[in-house]
């Protein structure tokens, strides 16, 4: 079991011994620092040398809010059914099968707008590890059934419980909810989509401890 950082790091670079591009996974709920441990990873791998490890988060196929009020689900986003779950998988199989070729482009979320950007996120052939991360990776049901058999590892990051909570209230008010709307959104909508990612973590390779996470604030 690792125990710090860097024996995440080790892990990480080991994957890419099995002479193909890998991909690995980064799940947990909402505010468990699966964004700061996938950027740290990324950050560090490329940092001695060409870019190699590349970051495609899932949250770019958050559905635009236009959709989620043709649907009637805005009071719900970030819920499983506010993605385009069978887009992402099919971009994740299209990172494997394509790996030698051209760039593959991913969109990205634009946290100030809280919207979907397309083609925001280049990845290049050089990318021999690709970090994804998100709430639902290990999910089961639907679509996202789909995403798990396209990821070489997954990892589960689980934090404290109450420093979780604190991370997502002050990220919800960073992006311009008042502290009441923060902490009503968190303990609503965020909270039942957190207890439905716990369910998920025994189908992890890894499970990420506390002290082996890097220092995260607001983090998805």
């Amino acid at each position: 079991m690792p125990q710090t950082f860097d024996d995440l790091l080790a892990r990480a670079r080991s994957l890419t011994s099995r002479g193909h591009r890998v991909i690995l996974g980064i799940a947990g709920s909402p505010g468990s620092g699966k964004t700061t441990l996938a950027e740290h990873l990324v950050r560090e791998l490329n940092g001695d040398g060409a870019p190699w490890a590349a970051h495609v988060p899932m949250d770019g196929f958050h559905l635009a809010d236009a959709e989620l009020d043709r649907l009637g689900l805005r009071d719900r986003k970030g819920a499983p059914d506010t993605f385009d779950a069978a887009g992402y998988a099919a971009l994740l199989r299209r990172l494997r099968e394509e790996a030698d070729e051209d760039v593959v482009y991913a969109p990205g979320f634009e946290r100030v707008l809280e919207q979907p950007v397309a083609g925001m996120i280049p990845v290049p052939p050089t990318a021999r590890l690709v970090v994804t991360e998100g709430n639902y990776l290990l999910l089961g049901t639907g679509a996202w059934a789909r995403v798990r058999p396209q990821l070489d590892e997954v990892w589960f990051c689980e934090p404290d419980e109450d420093e979780r909570l604190r991370r997502l209230i002050a990220r919800h008010e960073e992006f311009g909810k008042s502290h009441a709307e923060a902490v009503a959104w968190v303990l609503r909508t965020d909270q039942r989509n957190a207890e439905l990612v716990a369910g998920t973590r025994g189908r992890a390779d890894l499970v990420v401890p506390v002290e082996a996470m890097p220092r995260v604030d607001a983090d998805a």
